[in-house]
């Protein structure tokens, strides 16, 4: 693989990676709630879940999973589900709107280890994650020529991508950390954040 050739495919994930999508939202979501620590914990767990996936395209498991539509189908509605759920409980915090109730029972909730269940089950239940890492990587390898390392580099630098946007973000959240603290501000993020993972749900739903 040459230079040139991840070059191009680096700046087609970086474009991606911008691109708002359910990753981001569970990331904003748990940093609002938790702060950067919280956040963390949810970019870790998308992180991992990312890099199975990737793992998992580049050695050619990915194939066999979106090619048995049971699985696929079972893997679709669970993602489904948990969007949904996760919009839900950020639009029952933007309605009741009492934060600091709210923060003190998620403090006692919300372990570390609940926030990184929380990014990891986002995006392993996402098989549009599985289904994007099938359609980009063979336009970059050439049978014959490349190797499974090759493949396995360019599926480990779309999670890369990720977790640095996703890093990016948290100190975006957390510069404006004093603003977004404000009651009107966080009850609108908050009625955001919901509607759209649960529009994220929906679209997914609907897919074919």
């Amino acid at each position: 693989m040459t230079w040139g050739v991840y070059g191009g495919f680096l700046a087609m994930m970086m474009l991606l990676a911008a691109a708002p999508g359910p990753d981001s939202m569970v990331v904003l979501k748990n940093a609002l709630s938790g702060g950067a620590r919280g956040g963390a914990w949810a970019c870790f767990g998308i992180a991992v879940a990312n890099f199975l996936q990737g793992t998992a395209a580049a050695l050619g498991l990915g194939a066999v999973i979106t090619s048995s539509r049971p699985v696929f189908e079972t893997v679709k509605w669970l993602g489904v589900a948990y969007l949904c759920y996760l919009g839900f409980q950020a639009l029952r915090g933007a309605w009741r709107g009492d934060y600091e109730a709210l923060h003190d029972a998620r403090r006692q909730r919300q372990t570390p280890f609940r926030r990184w269940r929380e990014g990891f089950l986002s995006n392993v239940t996402n098989p549009k994650v599985l289904v994007l890492y099938l359609s980009v990587l063979p336009q970059f390898l050439v049978p014959g020529v490349t190797t499974t390392g090759d493949a396995l580099l360019l599926a480990y630098t779309v999670a890369g991508v990720g977790v640095v946007w996703q890093v990016l973000l948290l100190l975006l959240v957390h510069r404006v950390r004093a603003w977004l603290e404000r009651r009107r501000v966080r009850r609108t993020l908050d009625g955001v954040t919901g509607t759209v993972l649960i529009g994220f749900g929906a679209a997914l739903a609907l897919e074919g």
